[in-house]
């Protein structure tokens, strides 16, 4: 695999720690491409940093500022393509757009040929099946950025169970670990007030916003079942969920003869994204060591179903399959903005999911089109239900 890496997404959780990662790999890699959607100052002072060759911006009214900011010799694309054209100019592409808008980088990168390490879950789950289509690109291959799908790809991978259809067999599940977020310990009425700053106060990792919640209501685990299936090929009967609090034991593959083959590490998604722009190899970089003698305990429990109604909704939606998994991303999404906003409880977000999906018709996912409407309704009906709901309170 080359050495020239396009971050995509750049000025994000995920950009910014790419970016490191590639300053402490001392000359391994060359970013030759950054890309974002509006962050035009941050945007800009990471490309004075690493002179890039291209620079894309999602939203076009802001190109003529960040052209004045811009190192010589950087080009400027800008525009809604503007990420998917830039994605594809180097060897490896790193995926940190937040969101279904990270859906065209991810096609691109793909029907390019190229690896994709990929953090943006929301573009392999609303369109399944087209990722899947642009995947049997030859040369194209996927790397997850997730720290579970990582974990679960390191456990496959030393059981030569990795890519490989004849061997699946040998899985008996696989254990998707969460760390149950802020709240898993509080009663049903003491969630109907929480504030968006207790849901960000996330107890060991530092992510962005709308992931954040979505670790606080376990969607964020329902969206992980189902990349699961995509990434792995098992079915959704063999992919359990566990809460683990410590979040050192990132995920697990339990295989038919009952060994358990688990990859544990300390909460730091470097480890990740270095694992996923270095495969095969492993970049001689230490994020996530774990001290062996202070670690006291690793606990382990089930999901509390009158908390984290939305893990369910997520198996419902996978099982469903076609454009459901793209109704419930977009159901999300939307539910989450209002919850940040103010405009609706923790608990509406489970309420205005469901209420998408139970009047949402299933449809084929054959085309990015059919994506795309599904998308779009989904959003509608969703902002209709935060609508009426901010309306009653």
């Amino acid at each position: 695999m080359g050495n020239t890496l396009a971050v995509m997404g750049s000025t994000g959780s995920i950009g910014t720690q790419t970016l490191e990662v590639v300053e402490a790999a001392a000359g391994r890699y060359e970013v030759t491409a950054l890309g974002a959607g509006r962050s035009v100052e941050t945007l800009a002072a990471q490309a004075r940093a690493v002179r890039p060759k291209v620079v894309a911006l999602a939203d076009a009214p802001s190109a003529p500022r960040l052209a004045r900011l811009l190192p010589p010799g950087t080009e400027l694309i800008a525009g809604p393509d503007a990420l998917a054209e830039a994605a594809v100019t180097a060897d490896v592409a790193v995926n940190g757009v937040v969101g279904f808008a990270g859906l065209p980088v991810t096609l691109a990168v793909l029907e390019a040929g190229r690896r994709l390490a990929l953090a943006n879950k929301e573009s392999l789950i609303a369109a399944g099946p087209l990722v899947a289509r642009a995947l049997a690109t030859p040369g194209a291959e996927i790397v997850p950025v997730d720290s579970e799908h990582c974990a679960v790809h390191q456990c496959l991978r030393s059981n030569d169970t990795l890519g490989n259809p004849d061997r699946l067999g040998q899985v008996a599940r696989i254990l998707l670990t969460a760390s149950g977020g802020p709240f898993r310990e509080r009663s049903p009425a003491e969630l109907a007030s929480v504030s968006p700053a207790e849901a960000l106060a996330h107890p060991t990792w530092n992510m962005g916003p709308k992931i954040t919640v979505d670790s606080s209501t376990l969607m964020n685990k329902g969206l992980e079942v189902i990349e699961a299936h995509e990434l792995f090929g098992v079915d959704y009967d063999r992919i359990d969920v566990v809460v683990h609090p410590q979040s050192v034991v990132h995920s697990m593959v339990e295989f038919v003869d009952g060994a358990t083959m688990a990859q544990l590490s300390l909460p730091d998604m470097r480890l990740c994204i270095g694992y996923a722009v270095g495969y095969p190899d492993r970049l001689d970089c230490a994020y996530g060591r774990i001290d062996w003698a202070s670690l006291r305990r690793l606990e382990f429990e089930s999901p509390r179903p009158d908390v984290f109604a939305c893990l369910p909704l997520a198996y419902e939606a996978g099982r469903r399959g076609e454009t459901a998994p793209a109704v419930l991303s977009a159901a999300n999404e939307v539910a989450v903005e209002a919850f940040l906003e103010g405009a609706i409880s923790w608990p509406s977000i489970a309420e205005v999911i469901d209420g998408v999906l139970q009047g949402d018709p299933v449809r084929r996912a054959d085309s990015l089109e059919a994506v795309l409407e599904a998308d779009r309704e989904a959003r509608r009906a969703a902002a209709s239900l935060v609508a009426s709901r901010a309306a009653a309170a």
